[in-house]
């Protein structure tokens, strides 16, 4: 099993993480409120964890003005696809190896 740990991504461990990726994948790209509304975190908390993630080039984020209002949206990069999926492959192996 130590073989499937290896090989998940210390980037997603994090619950937000896991959830802001999730939400991208099912996405073409997701607003910041609603990020904050689906996965139940603050203004500080959420646009903590979207800059580790941003740093790691896992997502994108677009800022534009809507009218003379901010919108900031998020989208996952392909480089960030791939990560994710990679994770998810991980953890399906350790578990169909436990069971």
């Amino acid at each position: 099993m130590s073989n499937f740990l290896l090989q998940l991504n210390k980037a997603f461990e994090n619950r937000a993480r896991l959830g802001i990726m999730s939400v991208l994948m099912v996405n073409d790209d997701v607003e910041f409120n609603r990020l904050k509304e689906l996965l139940q975190l603050t203004d500080g908390n959420l646009a903590s964890h979207i800059a580790a993630l941003e740093k790691e080039n896992f997502i994108e984020v677009r800022k534009q003005f809507i009218g003379k209002k901010p919108n900031t949206t998020y989208i996952a990069t392909s480089e960030g696809k791939k990560a994710f999926s990679e994770h998810l492959d991980a953890l399906e192996k350790m578990l169909n190896q436990i069971r």
